[in-house]
């Protein structure tokens, strides 16, 4: 029998700043780069009702865990369900049990920020924020924690949303926060672009592109999902976040081998190879960067181990008990 803590999502809210996020989540992917085994997200689509089962895993040998996420999405509630399971990555027993619900845009946002960290220019200080949601709001708090953001333009189809984030990012963040009215006044004279939709069609053009300029994509985790046209994918440094899931979900860049104006081997390095510097990251200052974060469990391993350390120390949650198979099967006490 083995003890784990089963955490709520209210339980979780607040623990972790998202710079800690970012640490957390940049030491996971270099854990990554030198070789934790990483898988890509299988998902499971069922047509009527509409909705997706997904899960993937993760180990992380120096953080000590291994885990990842089983979530629904759509189905007859319209909405998501996450939950966590972490694992002690030497005894291989339960940890904890975590519903990730509001942890979700916190490691969302953290990897975004790790590619921006490792791909984008140093005086990075503009940024075209796309969407409105709290995948938007994690990204934009993260972005932060490692570049000095003078300016945020934000850009989504519905006025009032992109209005009222803006309006409370402004007064949240130290940088100016401004919605515009279109996707080229955002992308225009941008150093860093963020995509946080779930676009099917690109959602700028790479004609507005900023040389110089990085891109960090997280709605790309499905075919037909594509932020970025096949121009923009082209011209850029392409770094994934598992080079293995390039070519089952990575819409856009599916989309632009099928226009065949790149090839598979356009992939330049996994981010966790750039991190562990085992490949380059930029290397010129004109360069434009492509981060496409699909969603992998190395950010999801690393967020739950930092808010289960942390609930631990605060003595929230609650234990809840687990059986061994080898208790289980034989019958026991």
């Amino acid at each position: 029998m083995a003890d784990a803590l089963f955490l709520t999502s209210a339980d979780v809210s607040g623990l972790a700043t998202p710079a800690e996020y970012v640490d957390a989540v940049r030491d996971a992917y270099r854990q990554r780069g030198e070789g934790a085994p990483a898988e890509p997200r299988t998902a499971l689509v069922n047509r009527d009702p509409p909705g997706m089962l997904t899960s993937y895993v993760a180990i992380l040998p120096e953080t000590g865990v291994m885990g990842g996420y089983t979530y629904s999405a759509g189905f007859g509630e319209r909405d998501a369900y996450f939950m966590t399971p972490l694992f002690d990555s030497e005894s291989g027993e339960p940890l904890a049990l975590i519903d990730g619900a509001s942890m979700n845009p916190f490691k969302t946002g953290a990897v975004g920020a790790v590619g921006v960290d490792a791909l984008a220019r140093e005086d990075a200080s503009t940024l075209a924020l796309f969407g409105s949601g709290a995948q938007a709001r994690g990204q934009l708090r993260a972005v932060a924690t490692v570049r000095d953001l003078d300016s945020v333009w934000v850009y989504s189809p519905t006025k009032e949303h992109r209005e009222t984030f803006a309006g409370e990012m402004d007064r949240e963040l130290d940088a100016a926060v401004a919605a515009v009215s279109s996707a080229a006044a955002a992308v225009e004279g941008a150093d860093v672009v963020v995509t946080a939709t779930n676009a099917s069609e690109p959602v700028f053009d790479s004609d507005n592109l900023e040389d110089g300029a990085h891109v960090t994509a997280m709605g790309q985790y499905n075919p037909k999902k594509r932020e970025l046209d096949a121009d923009t994918v082209a011209r850029a440094t392409y770094v994934p976040d598992l080079r293995d899931r390039v070519m089952r979900d990575a819409g856009s860049f599916i989309h632009a081998v099928e226009s065949g104006v790149v090839d598979e081997d356009h992939v330049h390095a996994e981010l966790g190879e750039v991190i562990a510097g085992d490949a380059a990251g930029r290397t010129d200052p004109d360069e434009v960067t492509v981060f496409d974060s699909g969603g992998t469990a190395i950010e999801t391993a690393a967020g739950a181990a930092l808010v289960y350390e942390k609930a631990s120390a605060e003595n929230l949650g609650e234990t809840i008990p687990f059986a061994a198979a080898s208790d289980a099967l034989t019958g026991r006490e």
